[in-house]
């Protein structure tokens, strides 16, 4: 029989779904991997974390250090981009093991150690004179003397653990969502592209920008007839002009779409597109591909629908048709065609009513061509299927953040992305409205409401986003009840322009984001007791820094209470905070602090604490 290795390593985290999804990290971004690693006996252990990017041949290792009870950690910072393996060795150390001995029997006051003093030097590879040990007690006790030798019985775990690494806007950004027929099409964006660069926006999120079909057009207010004058939904893709690989005529041209790409990167701003994986009923591929599409038995096609909900202008694709290979690869090269054309930021549509099987394949197939490219998905769904995205290859999520309003939704919310499984592959981004959700908070609660979303919003979450006329408090629902705006700009063309109320707001909050290190992570916040359910106040802490946020939740009555600086922070005693979003300074202690926030003067503190005396 052929011994088995006698170290056991155990327990690796982070760790998804035993090693079958990638734990994601972002280039610069810190990952701290720990193992249980034991061995019989009283032998000394140790332990190093392995990494490499897929395709190399030779591991970076680093020393894991012992962090009690079995249990060792280290953290690796990964430097590029792509797909990495990660691995835990261990092996036992000789020399510690029998200095470990010796001192132990030395301390008993044990006198005869020539045999132990001679398995010492066999270590070092001294020959002795005859009758001598070769080494001195005080040598072998010399921590200097400690020397490197061969490992002996390594172990490593059986297969290698995944590791995909993102860029940095996968994980921290400001989003800005606009339609560009409401702006003078894609040149009218390109001019307003330094305002938004101003304001501290790293991305321009536009929905669909192809074609429009006219058969089944939807009409003003999503009605079921479209006047000669109604645009239509963009999200009904596709006709005569073209489909998913096209630029509506009247939004531009390709051309205008790669330079508007172009000038936002000279910014720092990046543009995304929509990708939404359906089809109007003009859409060419209809004639060209039928197979490709859901009929019923009597061969009439189904039109999308999530009642109470409908979709007559859109049908959905068949991902499990006889024709899927093609259809997918189809899909593929729409990405491909637009990555190729200067867009590196997609935001896909409902992507849980696709196949999870077809994104870990298509997101697979880009990323190993293009892991620059970050893909959100806009998963209003389940919490399983949401996080199953995540792990599958998605960047980054939307999130219930829209509906958690209250004090306790919001601490019971952030617990959950901010722990266990779910923080090592699920990148939330809290949009604040959307073209489909205006939010009952937001209609009735008037300004106030929305100055306290927005600081949430780019408090709580490294990534964040707001859609145009939230900056203008745009609040008029369809109906009551409704989560629908009234007079959507999903179903007509607006004339926007960037002069909303909440601007400076949104301009301070990103230049804050920028400066801090703390609201660029997730992981790190604290929150803090506040005696009253209408307040709630949290700390991020984050490479030295302290963020700490204090908001009303009730737009229409000023609340009073405390906020609560627990001593594990590590603050002292006595600290100075500045106020980000008005500039004035207090002076706050570690334990309670009084606090009053009434609408009708502010919403929010966001303090930065600045000098800390004893």
């Amino acid at each position: 029989m052929r011994a088995s290795s006698r170290i056991q390593i155990q327990q690796v985290w982070p760790l998804l779904d035993c090693g079958r999804y990638p734990v994601r990290r972002t280039v610069g971004e810190e990952l701290r991997l720990s193992a249980t690693v034991f061995v019989d006996g009283h032998d000394s252990l140790r332990a190093a974390l392995r990494a490499r990017r897929v395709g190399a041949r030779r591991w970076t290792e680093i020393e894991m250090h012992p962090l009690g009870n079995d249990r060792y950690e280290a953290a690796f910072v990964p430097d590029a981009l792509g797909d990495w393996q990660l691995s835990v060795v261990a092996w036992i150390d000789r020399w510690a093991s029998w200095r470990h001995e010796l001192e132990r029997k030395h301390a008993a006051g044990q006198a005869d150690l020539a045999s132990e003093l001679s398995e010492g030097a066999a270590l070092l590879g001294r020959t002795a004179p005859a009758g001598a040990p070769g080494l001195t007690v005080e040598e072998a006790l010399d921590p200097a003397l400690a020397p490197q030798l061969p490992r002996k019985s390594e172990t490593q775990l059986a297969r290698p653990l995944p590791l995909t690494v993102d860029p940095e806007l996968a994980r921290v950004g400001a989003w800005y969502e606009l339609f560009p027929r409401s702006w003078g099409g894609l040149t009218g964006v390109e001019k307003i592209l330094p305002d938004l660069a101003a304001l501290g926006f790293d991305v321009v999120y536009l929905p669909p920008i192809h074609p429009i079909g006219s058969a089944q057009r939807k009409g003003h207010n999503n009605s079921l007839v479209a006047g000669p004058g109604d645009p239509g939904s963009p999200w009904a893709i596709g006709g005569p002009e073209g489909g998913h690989t096209a630029v509506h005529p009247e939004l531009g041209t390709l051309a205008d779409l790669e330079r508007l790409a172009a000038r936002a990167r000279e910014r720092g701003v990046e543009i995304a597109l929509d990708l939404a994986i359906q089809c109007s009923p003009d859409h060419t591929w209809l004639t060209e591909h039928p197979e490709w599409f859901y009929r019923r038995p009597d061969g009439t096609l189904k039109h999308a629908e999530n009642p109470p909900k409908q979709y007559q202008d859109i049908y959905n694709l068949n991902f499990q048709c006889d024709d899927h290979e093609a259809l997918w690869a189809a899909l593929r090269d729409v990405v491909l065609f637009w990555i190729e054309r200067g867009i590196r930021v997609f935001r896909v549509d409902n992507p849980h009513t696709k196949p999870v099987a077809f994104w870990e394949w298509l997101l697979a197939d880009v990323r190993a061509r293009h892991p620059e490219t970050i893909f959100l998905a806009e998963a209003f769904t389940r919490p399983a299927p949401m996080a199953t995205l995540a792990k599958s290859g998605f960047n980054q999520s939307y999130t219930y953040f829209t509906w958690r309003n209250t004090k306790a939704e919001l601490v019971e919310y952030m617990q959950q992305l901010t722990s266990g499984e779910l923080v090592e592959c699920f990148r939330p981004n809290f949009f604040a409205n959307t073209p489909d959700i205006l939010h009952a908070y937001l209609q009735d609660g008037g300004r106030p409401a929305f100055e306290a979303r927005l600081v949430l919003a780019a408090t709580l979450s490294p990534t964040y986003g707001i859609y145009s006329g939230f900056e203008s408090c745009e609040n008029v629902p369809l109906q009551p009840g409704s989560e629908e705006y009234l007079d959507s700009e999903k179903y007509e063309t607006k004339e926007r322009r960037l002069d909303g109320e909440l601007l400076p707001l949104v301009a301070r909050l990103n230049r804050l984001r920028r400066e801090s290190a703390p609201l660029r992570q997730l992981r790190d916040l604290t929150f803090l007791e506040t005696e009253d359910e209408h307040l709630i106040a949290y700390a991020k802490q984050a490479s030295g820094q302290t963020v700490i946020v204090c908001v009303n939740l009730d737009p229409h009555a000023a609340h009073a209470g405390v906020a609560d600086v627990p001593w594990q922070l590590g603050l002292p005693p006595t600290f100075r905070v500045r106020d980000a979003l008005d500039d004035a300074t207090y002076t706050w202690t570690t334990g309670r602090n009084y606090l009053r926030l009434d609408p009708a003067v502010r919403q929010a503190h966001v303090f930065r604490v600045e000098e800390v005396s004893s």
